[in-house]
């Protein structure tokens, strides 16, 4: 069996995670890593792996999964796709998602390249869930409670605000689908707390959520990647009322980014070209293994 040759782009919780998942995965190897500092201090781990600055220094690339910050993605992404390799990211600024889409589908389908965009748990695998939950109950409400717990693109979005040495922003649920921001950060000598709580505020990533921001003397000392969902359905199915549905998970949130950016990156090798959302991929083509088999054992 022709194994599927996957390269990371991007080497921090994502994406050692992805490398973990990779070397799990009995259809995948490791083609390399793409870091901002190529090979220069080198982790041990990555020894038997080629560290580069630039995936064109690889060969034989099918399919890039980029674990790189959200708004680092469709820079990243576009130039990878216009050299026919596929890609996958864990995009995750909701209300951007649409006009990603269509961005990198029009480089995938110029260059015969497959694109799968938003592939985390929330946007990704959470949304294939309230995919289905509304088909089988047309009518009704959907709340995704998140946490408590880790958002790693929210803690990245805080990082990057100058001034800022480390940061972590845990999502804690108030119910129905609303959420409560606890921003933590670790401020660079000389930096204005003031003004860093009002960019935090700001930003998009935030603003839609009631946001508390606190300084701390170490982020490190209140580090934990756990994360979680309850997602409830109540609705109507035909004309029959009171239909409910709950899904619950408490995960590694690393891991399971990881995890699913994977199972995403063998589902680019059986798409047509163009970019898709998880709801667009049949769930089958994110499983290794015979078909027929899977469909004796899954249905």
């Amino acid at each position: 069996m022709k194994k599927i040759r996957a390269a990371v782009v991007g080497y921090g919780n994502i994406g050692k995670s992805v490398v973990e998942t990779l070397q799990a995965a009995p259809d995948f190897e490791v083609a390399g890593i793409i870091r901002r500092n190529g090979a220069e201090n080198k982790p041990a781990e990555l020894a038997e792996y080629e560290v580069v600055k630039d995936i064109t220094e690889l060969k034989d690339v099918d399919v890039a999964i980029v674990a790189s910050p959200t708004r680092q993605v469709e820079e990243q992404a576009k130039k990878i796709l216009a050299l026919g390799i596929n890609t996958v990211d864990s995009f995750d600024i909701h209300s951007q998602i649409t006009s990603l889409r269509r961005s990198l589908g029009e480089t995938a389908k110029a260059n015969n390249s497959v694109a799968i965009i938003s592939a985390g748990w929330d946007p990704g695998s959470d949304s294939v869930v309230r995919t289905l939950l509304e088909a089988i109950a047309p009518k009704g409400i959907t709340y995704t409670n998140f946490g408590p717990g880790r958002s790693m693109g929210h803690s990245v979005a805080v990082r990057a605000i100058a001034g800022v040495k480390d940061a972590l922003s845990m999502t804690i649920p108030t119910g129905t689908g609303i959420h409560r921001r606890m921003v933590y950060v670790e401020l660079e000598e000389g930096a204005d707390f003031k003004t860093v709580e009002a960019a935090v505020k700001a930003d998009p990533y935030f603003v839609n959520d009631e946001t508390h921001v606190k300084q701390v003397s170490c982020v490190d000392d209140l580090n934990d990647v756990g994360h979680g969902v309850n997602l409830v359905r109540k609705g109507v199915s035909g004309v029959t009322h009171n239909q409910m549905f709950e899904f619950n998970m408490r995960i590694n949130n690393p891991a399971l980014t990881a995890q699913v950016m994977v199972c995403c990156a063998r589902a680019t090798m059986r798409q047509q070209p163009g970019c898709y959302t998880m709801i667009e991929v049949p769930v089958i083509d994110l499983l290794h293994g015979d078909r027929e088999e899977l469909i004796a054992h899954l249905v």
